[in-house]
């Protein structure tokens, strides 16, 4: 058998593709096999089939009774088996390996979608989210087809897309403050920080001076860690960010923001400025 990653000699000999579809044949036809039949079915000339016929009846892989009865021996069934077997993996490879890879992204399925669905796309609370449609482009101006059955808030996968999402990005305001040897967590009014912290579905702490001023707040962060990229994917995907941040990591926040085209704004949340 040969390498599922290369598929079985079906696949890469026209000899063995015919001789596969015609054992197919004669097996769903048996015993009383037409070769017009089979011909029609395999898109070949009758000869032909006579020709492999003659071939796999010699080859032991049919065996041949009175006129026009044929039937596949064990030798032609395991035969068959090995072939169909090594389709089967290359089968599983593409469709794992290749195109699992291929333009499929991950939604929410927000009522039961079925695999071939064509489903609405929006952009929800950070998540991408699927409704399923009657293949219109939808309240979100984007399609889908899912290619995984799911229940209602169960992920599904999704392919083939119409249209764009119309949602806007977030953006990020910036709270920032002195390292501790300058008075760190302590410089900030802890009601202030609260208050935005209200106003922001993401609240993203960049070190341990930060982590100190949303405690003192009683806020608790989403994120404490890789908050550059955090922060740029929660916008992203439409998410208002707080960020709490010393002076010295403001820059490579904003940085990233204006290579995605993020809004960003710098307020002043220190004791000050009760």
């Amino acid at each position: 058998m040969s390498d599922s990653r290369t598929g079985s000699a079906v696949l890469r000999n026209k000899r063995d593709a015919t001789r596969y579809r015609i054992l197919v044949e004669v097996a769903e036809r048996q015993p009383a096999v037409s070769q017009r039949e089979i011909a029609d079915a395999v898109g070949v000339t009758a000869q032909a089939v006579s020709e492999h016929l003659s071939d796999l009846v010699d080859e032991g892989a049919v065996s041949r009774g009175g006129r026009g009865r044929y039937e596949v021996t064990k030798e032609g069934v395991d035969w068959l088996t090995g072939q169909t077997d090594a389709l089967r993996e290359y089968v599983d490879h593409v469709s794992t390996d290749v195109l699992g890879d291929v333009a499929v992204e991950t939604a929410l399925a927000t009522a039961e979608v079925t695999a071939g669905q064509r489903v609405t796309l929006s952009m929800r609370g950070g998540v991408l989210r699927a409704t399923p449609t009657d293949g219109g482009a939808g309240d979100g101006g984007a399609t889908a087809a899912a290619v995984t059955d799911a229940a209602a808030d169960e992920d599904v996968g999704v392919t083939d897309f119409e249209g764009l999402i119309d949602y806007d990005l977030g953006t990020v305001t910036a709270v920032v403050f002195p390292p501790v040897a300058e008075g760190g967590s302590r410089a900030l009014d802890p009601q202030r920080v609260r208050a935005l912290a209200a106003d922001h579905p993401v609240v993203a702490v960049a070190g341990t001076e930060a982590l100190a001023a949303a405690r003192a707040a009683d806020v608790t962060p989403d994120v404490r860690f890789g908050t550059v990229a955090a922060v740029e994917e929660a916008t992203t995907k439409g998410l208002d960010v707080l960020l709490l941040t010393v002076a010295a990591d403001l820059s490579a926040h904003t940085d990233r923001l204006r290579e995605t085209g993020v809004a960003y704004e710098v307020v002043d949340a220190t004791t000050t400025d009760r």
